[in-house]
């Protein structure tokens, strides 16, 4: 005699995802402070890449340009306003699950940010920052201990639009929206922010949540 097995997740049902959409206007607490991987350095690594062998020998050292460092420092959308990266704001909502213990990996299937345009160097989705960049010079130390100058692009006042779109079966707007109150005063956006990596930060890319529209 057979027995008729019952077919895996009998009786599941998949709904349709229930996306929405908000916009949040944001304002800097802090400045906001960028340091880009610069059009010059890929190129420099693609040239000693194809140069091979040749690549060993060395070179005379050219001098150092800070303006040019400035520069590209900086995402610059290819209509030529100043962005920056969607995904960090992405990125500081995942993390800032951590907080209200909500699964992070939930949370990367959950909200999604929306761009302006794209970095005119990498095609990197940008949002449009409302503010003037002032060069910001400090000394840090390469992995190997010696001391370096960095310039960094720091924008203060600061202001921005983030778009998001998310889960509403995972989150409600009002979830979303202190999600985001949790990411400008905790987590942070650009360098030295709170919630860098490297460190505990400089206290850069906290932000007010002014408005939210959805």
């Amino acid at each position: 005699m057979t027995t008729k097995k019952t077919p895996p997740n009998s009786g599941l049902v998949i709904q349709a995802p229930k996306i929405k959409q908000a916009r949040f206007s944001i304002a800097g607490t802090a400045p906001y402070v960028q340091l880009r991987f610069s059009e010059k350095a890929m190129n420099a690594m693609a040239e000693k890449m194809m140069a091979g062998s040749q690549a060993t020998k060395k070179k005379a050292r050219a001098a150092r340009d800070f303006d040019e460092d400035f520069r590209q420092a900086m995402h610059v959308s290819e209509e030529g306003w100043h962005g920056m990266p969607a995904s960090a704001f992405r990125a500081a909502m995942i993390s800032a699950c951590r907080l209200v213990g909500f699964k992070m990996t939930l949370a990367k299937l959950s909200v999604f940010v929306h761009h302006d345009g794209l970095d005119r160097v990498d095609s990197v989705p940008l949002i449009k920052i409302d503010g003037k960049p002032e060069p910001l010079r400090m000394h840090t130390r390469n992995a190997t201990g010696v001391c370096d100058l960095r310039i960094r692009a720091k924008f203060m006042p600061w202001k921005a639009v983030v778009p998001v779109s998310y889960d509403a079966d995972q989150f409600s707007l009002a979830d979303v929206t202190n999600l985001m109150h949790r990411v400008g005063a905790q987590v942070g956006i650009g360098e030295g922010r709170p919630d860098s990596r490297a460190s505990a930060g400089m206290g850069w890319g906290t932000f007010e949540v002014k408005e939210v529209k959805g």
